[in-house]
């Protein structure tokens, strides 16, 4: 007589709660941790070769030459990311002495500079304890499969996610640009003339294509931890 297999009892092959938290963690600080990553290729005096060079980006009506902006532009971005004090965008000086930035520029930059460091301070800290997460779950061939489902589902949520932003950006410009900058700054100190050198440098023309090179990027990212999680569990046993 054959024997017939027993059934489980319910929630027997069921992972512990607590694997289930680390799992759920992982998922939900992918789209995060993809997104910075992009962000910060973004960041790069490459990326503003690419932009400024890029036939039929607007030109300053001011008189700032693509050269003169690929000079002073990586200057602000270095100010991002270094430690320096704003002093360090204040000495600017144009050709006749005067002051490159204005005060409520350089105010503005001082907030940028809060925003930014803060961010990559969070995803850093973020980024070494996913880090831990995977590898203890990545250690025993049991948790392995949660391992897998977790970056699968976070590269999914990314993936959305970044298809609704990039929509929403590329048809409701104003609503999205004024919604991120109303979010991160107080109210009234991130609107400049368009003769002030900020805008200038960084029209919102080059916002808008930041915007979607970032979400290129990720999305690619993204789309590269699907593929590689959903490798058949007979080729990576995850």
């Amino acid at each position: 007589m054959t024997n017939l297999p027993t059934p489980s009892a319910p929630g027997q092959d069921k992972p512990p709660l607590a694997l289930r938290l680390v799992a759920l963690c992982i998922t939900l600080a992918t789209p995060i941790l993809l997104v910075m990553f992009s962000v910060r290729l973004v960041m790069t005096p490459l990326f503003l070769q690419l932009v400024y060079n890029r036939p039929g980006f607007p030109a300053d009506f001011y008189g700032f030459t693509t050269q003169e902006r690929l000079r002073y532009a990586p200057r602000a971005l270095e100010y991002l990311l270094n430690a320096e004090d704003i002093s360090y965008l204040g000495n600017m000086r144009f050709a006749d002495g005067q002051s490159m930035y204005n005060a409520r520029e350089l105010h503005h930059m001082q907030d940028v500079k809060w925003v930014t460091q803060v961010a990559f301070i969070v995803v850093l800290v973020l980024a070494i304890l996913i880090t831990v997460m995977i590898v203890a779950l990545i250690r025993k061939k049991q948790t392995r499969p949660l391992l897998r489902r977790a970056l699968l589902h976070g590269s999914l949520l990314t993936l959305a996610a970044i298809f609704a932003i990039v929509i929403v950006a590329i048809f409701n410009w104003n609503v999205f640009f004024n919604a991120f900058h109303q979010f991160f700054f107080e109210s009234g100190t991130w609107r400049f003339q368009y003769s002030d050198t900020l805008i200038r440098l960084f029209p919102e023309q080059f916002w808008f294509e930041a915007v979607l090179a970032i979400g290129c990027l990720t999305f690619v990212a993204a789309g590269l931890v699907y593929l590689l999680a959903g490798r058949r569990k007979s080729e990576y046993d995850i």
